[in-house]
Formats: structure tokens, sequence, C-alpha cells
């Protein structure tokens, strides 16, 4: 009896601490649950440009900013955002090493958790973190081209 009773009241503490929200998924802030327009909206009013070149009206939008080192893709279908991406393009192979290790590390203090990383050679490296209702991937692809992607995919 004295078990049941302490079981209860545990389940009792445990449910009175959590407040019951749950942060959406988030994009540098931006929740990934709003609509398309009101998310370009957002990234437009942080001083991003559509760049309508590269952008395919009824998929994608690419954003880029002269503040920034890296490009914005949306990828959305109808009005649901489906996958935002960064891309980095840097001079050299170490430097795009020394960014993904500091994009690595930032991710894992801000979601609190540790990658699984399926992939870790010198110039090819993939962590992937599992953040509740998405995933962040941090890719680095060190071959023609010294390229870093930091790709937000929602879960379905």
């Amino acid at each position: 009896m004295k078990k049941l009773i302490f079981s209860l009241l545990s389940l009792l503490a445990v449910w009175a601490c959590s407040d019951g929200r749950q942060t959406p998924f988030s994009y540098r802030g931006l929740p990934m649950n709003q609509s398309v327009a009101a998310f370009v909206g957002a990234l437009q009013a942080r001083g991003f440009a559509v760049d309508s070149a590269a952008s395919d009206s009824g998929r994608t939008v690419v954003l880029s900013s002269a503040a920034e080192k890296y490009r914005v893709l949306v990828a959305f279908r109808d009005t649901a955002l489906l996958v935002v991406q960064e891309t980095y393009q840097l001079s050299t192979n170490d430097s795009t090493r020394r960014m993904w290790q500091h994009v690595r590390d930032g991710l894992e203090r801000e979601l609190g958790a540790w990658p699984d990383c399926p992939l870790l050679k010198d110039d090819h490296k993939v962590a992937n973190f599992d953040a509740g209702d998405g995933l962040v991937s941090v890719i680095l692809e060190n071959t023609y081209r010294p390229t870093l992607t930091v790709r937000y995919t929602k879960k379905k």
C-alpha cells in the first residue's frame, strides 16, 4: 500500500512540475509550424532577400543576405513547411571542418542531446540530432567545392 501511494504521489509530482507546453520545432527561433508566407516574411524582416532566379515558385524559396555566410532554402508543400536548409560555401576544407565542429557543438548545447553520427570521415561528416518533432542534420561535404549544410526537417 505504501508503494502504491508513493507511486501515485510521484506521478502527481511529475505531472505538476511539467507545464504541458511543448515548444514547437523551430529554425533559429522561428517556429516551423507557421505558414510559408509568414516564415519567409520573418526571414525577410531579418535582412534576407528572395533569390527569384534560384527559387521554384511551387516548391522552394531561396533566400540570401549579404550579412550572412549562408543561403537559406525553404522547401514546402501547399502552405506547409517541410525543410529549411542552410548552405555554407567556404574557401577551404579546413574552414568547413572547423565550421562543422562549431555548428555541431552549438546544436549539442542548444538541444541538450548527443548526435547520431552515421558518417565521420575527414572530408565527409554527418551529425543527426533528434529535436522531438523534427530532425536537424549537419552535413560536411569536402569534395570539389567545400560545402557545409544544416538541414531542419519536420517529422510527419
